[in-house]
């Protein structure tokens, strides 16, 4: 069959330069290792300091893709300008109110990056208290990291990211002058306030991992902050935030499976963190305060869908937790949130989340439900910052509903709609038309499938389908609004989700059966769903576009070299695949971290065999693959750029098709692309014109 997107001539060829390790008996052999630069933190920092071969091949790399999709180009500014059509562009956020003001973000026309304003609580004149477009307009790159307002509201402290690399630097702006003060601080994480003068925030050490807290005082200088606590475990990270009610800053560190806590009062910031309970391997928890209690979100006592118990201020042990909503296997607590008077939470059950709240005092398994009536929606919690309050604010959406914004009051239960996100270009719900469906996997797990098509698609199979998936680290996918893909589903895609294990989705244990070696239940389920989509008449085989991003990229990468008789194309974003090298060297930012997941290769046989197993740069083999898009960043901390790059230069010289094998590297940017409202929907269009001409539909 002739390839609906070929190859051209003149392909890029990365130069072998064999090299070979050994690990458990096993010598591995890499023609490409030379790609990952020695001096590649300082390249992610300045791309500019790549070695002239790696930055010649990248660059090679990108004109060929600027060649083979330059028939796309008006196709691509169509994309675009659908997408930006359906933005509202001078639009704000709902304004929260603080204290004396109420806080929101708003843009106006023709603007990348939003406004951060301020007015009285009961309305006034507006105060712009930062302008990221200004701030923005020095750098290639930019993107807006913590914001948060003092106390006293006199001083907004703000960071940003001019690099892509996430290294945020953080300043202090007066928010009458609207001056910034002179004092700033590099590489900060998590930032949060303890009283008007007092801050806490996290740095990030050498290797990007955050693991140091400090205390500042306002108009000291920051090299005389007192470092408060420094994690030496490194594979935990370390974050802080303040407590709704205000009493306590909390200190968490951990990785992806275990966490400690650490609290700090207020009124007394100089104070040394006292510990909540010492680290527990596999336990997780997460602390909220009221009153003289703290509410904890935790697994002990192998609560494996997690479950609320409560400890006195006083004396907060593990021995004096007591539950209050007790583990219900299937049911997935994820959130929990405290007010004076209430208690608020998050269940996940059967894929569909839902939110409950109690009255302080009332026993939480008598808690009341806000329900809603469509078959596949997303909830979201936006609590109040004010701890006195009956006013609980949340978002719902779903894949034919743009997002709304309620507010509901908890005395009365009375739901009040606050804004419902404007489409200018028209949007009407009723033409669209979403589904649940189950597809079963190798095993019999049962695997839930969101599905999107415009009223007028036949489900004949015809149809191509493009299907989405992640399934890691326990992420679950929401079922909810895109206005950017409906510039696929209105030219006759289907758009799908498949809620694959690894994922959240059906609860900690759809999690628990994707780790470790179970990792290829991942890849067996995204491959079941593609064959439910089939059976059902969605699609047919060969009309099937998959899409992962970093752990998605893992599963994008693992599925073509499986089953790639399914698929149109491959559209890998930033993708994990030389998973095994990366997991091996533990010098690099993530790995420490992530052997909780995939098992840690340089000390268990066992876990090199799987890893090895399923790797998709290692199992890259002689067959036919479909067209392929990938994409890396140079100043990617997560996905080095490196992974995809050898990964494409290894495809290149192994695959036996002749259909086209594209990398587009974004030489001044990282993990997720360009920076700005409008400049990001450029990544959305390439993505949907190659995935339109794969599948003949451009």
């Amino acid at each position: 069959m002739t390839s609906r997107f070929p190859a051209l001539p003149d392909a890029p060829m990365a130069e072998k330069r064999p090299t070979t390790a050994a690990f458990h008996g096993v010598t591995l052999h890499d023609d490409y290792a030379w790609l990952r630069a020695d001096n590649w933190q300082e390249a992610m920092r300045e791309p500019d300091l790549l070695p002239n071969d790696i930055k010649a091949y990248l660059e090679a790399e990108n004109a060929y893709y600027a060649r083979a999709m330059a028939g796309t180009e008006d196709l691509q500014e169509t994309l675009v300008a659908e997408m930006r059509g359906r933005i509202k562009e001078d639009d704000s956020s709902v304004p929260m109110k603080d204290g004396p003001f109420a806080y929101a973000r708003r843009y106006t026309e023709g603007a990348e990056h939003p406004l951060i304003v301020r007015t009285p609580r009961d309305g006034g004149d507006e105060d712009i208290l930062l302008d990221v477009n200004r701030e923005a307009a020095a750098h290639d790159y930019f993107v807006l990291g913590g914001t948060a307002v003092s106390l006293d509201h006199d001083v907004l402290a703000w960071s940003a990211d001019t690099s892509g690399a996430e290294y945020y630097t953080l300043r202090f702006r007066d928010t009458e002058t609207g001056q910034d003060a002179d004092q700033t601080i590099p590489d900060v994480g998590s930032i949060a306030w303890a009283d008007a003068q007092t801050f806490f925030y996290v740095r990030v050490d050498e290797n990007h991992r955050p693991n140091k807290v400090f205390r500042h005082r306002l108009g000291s200088d920051p090299a005389e902050d007192v470092l408060v606590y420094e994690e030496t475990d490194q594979r935990y990270y370390v974050s802080v935030t303040r407590m709704r009610s205000g009493a306590f800053i909390a200190i968490y560190t951990g990785m992806n499976d275990e966490t400690e806590v650490w609290v700090i009062p207020t009124d007394a910031p100089d104070t040394a963190p006292a510990v909540i309970e010492p680290r527990t391997t596999g336990m997780e928890y997460q602390i909220d305060h009221q009153g003289d209690q703290f509410l904890i979100l935790t697994n002990a006592d192998d609560a494996l869908d997690f479950k609320i118990m409560t400890a006195p201020v006083a004396a907060p042990s593990r021995a004096n937790w007591t539950d209050v909503l007790p583990h219900e296997a299937g049911r997935m607590v994820i959130d929990v949130a405290t007010y004076a008077d209430w208690t608020i939470w998050m269940e996940r059950q059967d894929a569909l989340p839902r939110i409950c709240y109690a009255r302080t005092g009332t026993p939480l398994a008598e808690g009341q439900e806000i329900t809603f009536d469509e078959e596949a929606f997303a909830l979201g919690l936006q609590p109040s910052p004010e701890y006195e309050t009956d006013l609980l604010r949340f978002t719902y959406t779903s894949p034919t509903t743009p997002a709304q914004i309620f507010d509901f009051d908890l005395s009365d239960e009375s739901r009040t709609l606050r804004k419902t996100t404007e489409i200018p270009s028209g949007h009407d719900p009723a033409d669209y038309v979403t589904r649940r469906i189950t597809a079963p996997s190798h095993d019999g797990a049962e695997v839930p499938v969101t599905i999107l098509y415009h009223k007028d698609t036949a489900l004949d199979g015809s149809a191509p389908c493009l299907l989405y998936g992640y399934g890691s680290y326990g992420a679950s996918m929401p079922a909810s609004f895109s206005g950017n893909r409906l510039s696929l589903v209105d030219r006759g895609f289907v758009y799908v989700i498949a809620h694959i294990r690894g994922g959240e989705e059906k609860g900690r244990a759809w999690y628990e059966d994707a780790k470790f070696g179970k990792k290829v239940n991942t890849f067996h389920d995204f491959i079941a769903a593609g064959e439910a989509l089939i059976k059902g008449g969605y699609t047919s085989a060969g009309q099937i576009v998959i899409q992962g991003g970093s752990a998605g990229g893992l599963l994008v990468g693992a599925v073509v070299n499986m089953r790639p008789d399914l698929l149109a194309g491959v559209i890998a974003d930033v993708p994990f695949v030389d998973v095994l090298n990366t997991i091996l060297d533990e010098t690099l930012p993530l790995t420490p971290g992530e052997w909780s997941q995939w098992g840690n290769p340089i000390e268990s046989k066992e876990a090199f065999d799987d890893i090895r197993g399923y790797s998709p740069y290692d199992n890259v083999t002689a067959q036919d693959y479909p067209p392929m898009l990938v994409t890396a960043g140079v100043s990617d901390p997560r996905v080095t750029y490196w992974e995809p790059a050898k990964w494409v230069a290894k495809l290149r010289v192994t695959k036996t098709d002749d259909n086209i094998l594209m990398l587009k590297t974004n030489m001044s940017s990282g993990h997720f692309g360009k920076s700005g409202r409008f400049a990001m929907l450029e990544d959305s269009a390439r993505s949907y014109a190659f995935a339109l001409k794969a599948a003949g539909r451009a």
